[in-house]
């Protein structure tokens, strides 16, 4: 065989064994992409592990909000939820290590919190340590703000009020089962305005403009 159709055999030889390389490192981080998106929680068939005792906020719908944080309180994934069905099927909480877990759902009005235990790919929710925390309702109008809150867990509720950043009023607001609150802002204070509400060991904050 003539030298230079040897040296041309051989570059075609090593450009296909190149192209096999390449397709089998994309492969292998296409794997690993969707492991990632396994764990978290773009989306995924069903879990691999063992899935016990699903919680009753096991339907989640596009929009919601999902956290997830370790037994320090170190948040490992936070995100908006892009798909609808149940848990399960959207999460594959398996892939994480082994371990106590929190994971809250956050709906319109809602905050739904459930604790699992993660051990050798087995999943299990865990009884008695399902909490719901309701969200306060802001809504401003002419000048006044009105703050609503369900007190199902906390009796109290903490309200701060800021113009442009300045403190202007705060009081710790305490009742039974419905926490209500109507201020009245003075008109020609126009610009930001800032409602922060602590309660439920939770901190909402409400921005708006009159």
């Amino acid at each position: 065989m003539p030298k230079s159709l040897f040296s041309k055999v051989h570059r075609r030889f090593t450009f296909v064994v190149s192209i096999i390389k390449i397709e089998l490192v994309m492969k292998t981080l296409v794997k690993g992409i969707l492991v990632l998106a396994l764990l978290l929680g773009t989306f995924s068939s069903h879990a691999n592990g063992e899935l016990n005792e699903v919680p009753s906020f096991k339907y989640l719908d596009k929009g919601h909000y999902i956290s997830v944080s370790d037994a320090s309180g170190d948040i490992i994934y936070t995100g908006q939820i892009n798909y609808k069905g149940n848990i399960s099927a959207l999460f594959d909480f398996s892939k994480l290590k082994n371990g106590i877990y929190k994971v809250e759902i956050t709906r319109d009005f809602e905050i739904e919190i459930n604790t699992i235990e993660v051990k050798d790919n087995s999943v299990i929710f865990l009884k008695g340590l399902q909490k719901k925390i309701h969200k306060p309702v802001f809504r401003s109008e002419n000048a006044k703000l009105i703050i609503s809150k369900l007190a199902l867990n906390d009796k109290d509720m903490k309200v701060e009020l800021y113009y442009e950043d300045d403190l202007i009023h705060s009081e710790t607001v305490t009742g039974d089962k419905i926490l209500n609150r109507v201020y009245r802002l003075d008109e020609t204070y126009r610009g930001k305005y800032t409602a922060i509400v602590r309660s439920d060991d939770c901190v909402f904050v409400e921005n708006f403009r009159i």
